[in-house]
């Protein structure tokens, strides 16, 4: 029974139907969002989100029974409980919050794709190096942030009347949406150098930094292709090995069968 239920949690078809399941609950949960949809079937809807989360639900009975403690080894696997349980917990008074984090079931995508998986594993591994990108960033930040207040806060408060005001225009001008039109050139027209202090800016914080965290998420990445590759070449070899001692053995049965025979000839 155990090894019946194993090889079932572990197949393909089990695999994929989940993913099917996450894929069609996602595109539901984007039909509830219509109120016209709602009105017409929102019986169905409700319905078919019990039917999911009690399907849910037994996938990770069934995963737990299989892999016993290995399963709350696992982060993925951790990572999926701990949704399906949000899911379980009732919508009453208090809880409301919890029917907006239902969406987050649509991650699961990560666990059962490996390519997402692999990506996430990624990220993951770069938080170390891109905390002192982001520290650097930051300083980058605090000081240009203090400078813009002090020399545009008279005549542009808007923008740059407080250090978070300050902080959240140089956001948007490091994202390049609407920095010149909107924002330095009006700067310009009362500070014709303002130009001086912006440029700087863009070059250091949006072409430099970002492209530094873009690098180190690619490094990052093929730091895990390599390791894959490795895995794939080491398992190759051990093959490898495996076929040629079977063949060693079958070539001492061979000697042996042809001294048996030659001893049965003889006599």
């Amino acid at each position: 029974m155990f090894n019946k239920i194993k090889s079932f949690v572990d197949s393909g078809f089990f695999t994929k139907f989940i993913t099917y399941l996450i894929v069609l609950n996602g595109i539901t949960m984007g039909l509830e969002t219509s109120k016209e949809f709602m009105a017409n079937y929102e019986v169905y809807a409700v319905l078919f989100n019990q039917i999911v989360i009690t399907i849910f639900t037994i996938e990770i009975i069934l995963r737990i029974y299989v892999h016993r403690i290995a399963f709350f080894k696992d982060a993925w696997s951790i990572f999926d409980f701990t949704i399906v349980a949000i899911s379980l917990i009732p919508l009453s008074s208090g809880f409301e919050i919890l029917r907006i984090l239902r969406v987050l079931r649509l991650f699961r995508l990560i666990t059962v794709v490996p390519q997402m998986r692999k990506i996430v594993t990624a990220l993951i591994s770069v938080i170390p190096g891109m905390l002192s990108v982001i520290a650097l960033m930051s300083l980058f930040f605090y000081i240009f942030a203090i400078m813009s207040t002090q020399l545009f806060s008279e005549s542009f408060p808007q923008w740059f009347g407080t250090l978070g005001e300050s902080f959240y225009t140089l956001f948007q001008i490091m994202t390049l949406e609407s920095w010149s039109m909107g924002i330095v050139r009006p700067i310009m027209e009362v500070y014709p150098h303002a130009w001086i202090f912006f440029v700087p800016f863009i070059f250091i914080v949006t072409f430099v930094m970002i492209n530094l965290v873009v690098a180190i998420i690619v490094d990052a990445m093929a730091i895990l292709n390599q390791d894959e590759e490795k895995h794939i070449i080491e398992g190759l070899h051990s093959n490898e090995d495996h076929v040629n001692d079977e063949i060693k053995k079958l070539r001492e049965e061979i000697s042996e069968l042809k001294v048996l025979i030659k001893a049965t000839i003889k006599s």
